[in-house]
């Protein structure tokens, strides 16, 4: 009798037991429902969205374009708790989807007063090959014969043949049948590809300026091109900016090469170190260095005389100006500008080779752009010698001495371009 009664209170606790682990067991349920709630409405609701719109898109044609990447989804537990936001950010993401179209042409912040000044410095330029490209591509239909066309017209351009190849490949191989036909997307292709041939890459000057004190700069060039008068208005121009510049009159060869220095200098309040007429230009650019570096001036600018690449002489005279500059403060010329005259086209690219081949050039400055219609030669320059223009002449004022820039440039060579030109 006691041994079932033992059995049966077992039994009871053992019931109880179970009755207990299941009642504790519905009420962590029941807790934690609304949590799980929670936690779908926390879920991103970007992802929300944009996951049933992905799976339900179609591909779309991209006619033959490469279509751009998709972005990297955005990490969970980042919402910004806004559902317009996101179905927002949802056509954000289908838009790009579509893919580029490659003809488009980027558009470049410009400074508007300075685009104004390289239209007005371009004219000729502008009315030269450009407008020849205009009357091309104004045709409605543009066949094997216009492409000849369009060839011959950038091979007589003044551009160089190397760039002149670039950008006819470019057009040809780039644009479809269709494309080809349409005005604007041709002046597209050419104006980005121009942008790529300008765009050399190089530290930025105020980079290479601010790593030294003083700077100093080594200007070279033939006879003519404009060398003294772009030193005075560099002179110019950076004493406006408040630098401390001083001049080397190293032309002692031509004749009042030294006065007209000086009368750039008394222009800018700039002091000129100036030797004998005829002397050693070397010494002359080893004072100007040593008191560069002794009276703590900024720049130091020095002039050479105009020589013929084909002189041998005088290139040799030029290697012993750097030698020395290198004695007065070593690691010095920072900087070798060439000075290049644009009226003169395609001679100037050989001017600048044959410079090279003896010289290490690290900038090209192009004089009188607005004197000739050749001022496409800059695409010629910069694409065979791989060095970038630092600075160019749009006219004879002090202040149309502008800092280079590519996109400046590119808009205002071909900028409205167009067959009503």
């Amino acid at each position: 009798m006691s041994t079932e009664l033992i059995e049966l209170v077992v039994a009871a606790v053992a019931i109880l037991l179970v009755l207990f682990v299941l009642r504790r067991a519905s009420v962590k349920s029941r807790q934690r429902a609304p949590d799980t709630a929670r936690e779908r409405l926390d879920l991103e609701p970007e992802e929300q969205l944009a996951k049933p719109r992905r799976e339900r898109a179609r591909p779309r044609p991209n006619q033959g374009k490469k279509p751009a990447a998709k972005p990297a989804a955005r990490p969970a537990g980042k919402s910004d708790g806004s559902s317009k936001k996101a179905r927002e950010r949802e056509r954000e993401l289908d838009d790009r989807d579509d893919g580029d179209d490659e003809s488009a042409e980027p558009v470049a912040p410009t400074d508007a007063e300075a685009t104004a000044a390289y239209k007005a410095g371009l004219a000729k330029t502008r009315g030269g090959f450009v407008a020849k490209l205009g009357k091309i591509f104004g045709r409605k239909k543009i066949d094997a014969a216009t492409l000849d066309e369009l060839e011959e017209t950038l091979f007589t351009a003044d551009i160089g043949p190397r760039a002149a190849d670039r950008i006819f490949q470019s057009v040809k191989s780039s644009l479809t049948k269709t494309e080809l036909e349409d005005e604007a997307k041709i002046w597209a292709r050419i104006k980005r590809t121009s942008r790529e041939i300008l765009e050399v890459e190089a530290p930025a000057l105020d980079q290479v300026m601010s790593q030294h004190k003083p700077f100093v700069l080594l200007v070279l060039g033939v006879n003519g091109v404009g060398k003294t008068t772009t030193i005075g208005k560099l002179a110019s121009k950076w004493k406006a900016e408040g630098k401390k510049v001083i001049l080397a009159a190293g032309d002692t060869f031509r004749a009042a090469a030294t006065e007209q220095l000086e009368v750039w200098g008394e222009r800018s309040d700039v002091p000129v170190v100036k030797g004998k007429q005829g002397g050693d230009p070397s010494s002359v650019i080893f004072d100007a260095i040593k008191r560069g570096v002794d009276e703590q001036f900024d720049i130091v600018i020095c002039d050479t005389a105009g020589r013929l690449h084909s002189n041998a002489g005088l290139m040799d005279e030029l290697k012993k100006v750097r030698r020395v500059a290198d004695k007065a403060m070593p690691g010095s010329p920072h900087q070798t500008w060439m000075v290049l005259d644009s009226t003169t086209g395609q001679n100037a690219i050989s001017q600048a080779k044959s410079f090279k081949a003896d010289m290490e050039i690290s900038g090209i400055v192009l004089t009188k752009l607005d004197g000739s219609a050749k001022g496409g030669v800059v695409l010629g320059i910069c694409d065979e010698l791989k060095v970038p223009v630092r600075f160019i002449g749009v006219g004879e004022k002090i202040d149309d001495l502008r800092a280079f820039d590519p996109a400046t440039f590119v808009e205002a060579l071909y900028g409205g371009a167009s067959v009503s030109d």
